[in-house]
């Protein structure tokens, strides 16, 4: 079957019934586009789970708080096209604006208090716009099973509870952190940095395995390490913290270091980027 790229609703759906007649297993990864290798990574896990595959490609408003990036965030529709046939893509979902959100539209879906937990104080509404954008895409395709990446690590979260609580009957599968040599998470936003930022953005990963070797010698102190990463961070780059959390890996409330898996997440400007990342601080045995 020669990939498609479908720009409608009603079409969308009337392929996807195609497919699940014949008994096929679909599978989603939604994307805003720009895409690169963290996002190649989650097509081809997403390729082990279907038979069917659907990328859909659109920079959602909803996400975007007024002042944000949503006019300068990076499109290249033509290279995305490219690397989705590589990939094996079946179908580019890629509605316009007007095709996802009529001029009347008034419905929103929240999942509370997680939405307002890390990157939710600085973007009180961007996981309004995700949870309700996936919640559109997942009634459009009606997939199987969907996949996302860890580096937006809350996002997941959000989302296997939205999944949870709204009965969806799809699967959510969640890939690794891809990165860069230096260990800069891999982002559509790593193009804003100019040439000093992008030397210095590595930072973030290297308070990350900071924490990490200081949480595996022994250490449970969360306020300490925090102060730890911050003073590294602070020491290293021209940059402006956003925040430095240890939240529980499961719930994001708030972490019981050695009892039950953490995730220790991140979030700085460099600039007027702001860079996400996190890592997981597993449980040890012997606190059983």
């Amino acid at each position: 079957m020669t990939m498609k790229v479908i720009d409608t609703i009603e079409a969308m759906r009337k392929l996807v019934l195609l497919q699940k007649k014949k008994g096929k297993r679909v599978g989603l990864v939604p994307t805003m586009g720009y895409l690169h290798d963290g996002h190649l990574s989650l097509v081809r896990e997403a390729k082990k789970h279907c038979d069917f595959l659907v990328v859909s490609i659109y920079v959602n408003p909803t996400q975007f708080a007024p002042g944000e990036d949503l006019d300068q965030y990076p499109r290249d529709f033509r290279r995305d096209n490219d690397l989705c046939l590589q990939e094996g893509v079946d179908v580019i979902f890629f509605p316009a604006n007007e095709e996802m959100y009529s001029p009347e539209h008034k419905t929103y879906v929240v999942t509370e208090e997680l939405s307002g937990l890390l990157c939710g104080s600085s973007r009180p509404t961007h996981f309004r716009g995700v949870t309700t954008v996936v919640t559109k895409l997942f009634h459009i395709v009606q997939p199987d099973v969907a996949v996302f990446g860890q580096k937006d690590y809350q996002q997941a979260v959000i989302i296997k509870k939205m999944v949870q609580d709204l009965n969806f009957d799809v699967e959510i599968v969640l890939c690794p952190v891809v990165r860069e040599e230096d260990g800069l998470a891999l982002s559509s936003r790593n193009k804003y940095l100019d040439k000093k930022q992008r030397a210095q953005a590595n930072v973030l990963y290297r308070s990350l395995l900071l924490a990490e070797r200081v949480y595996n010698a022994g250490n449970r102190d969360g306020t300490a390490i925090i102060k730890m990463m911050e003073d590294l961070i602070n020491s290293s780059a021209q940059a402006k913290i956003d925040y430095i959390a240890l939240a529980d890996a499961d719930t994001l409330a708030e972490a019981q270091p050695g009892k039950r898996d953490s995730v220790m997440a991140v979030a700085v400007y460099f600039g007027k980027t702001r860079l996400i990342d996190n890592i997981i601080l597993k449980r040890k045995p012997d606190t059983e």
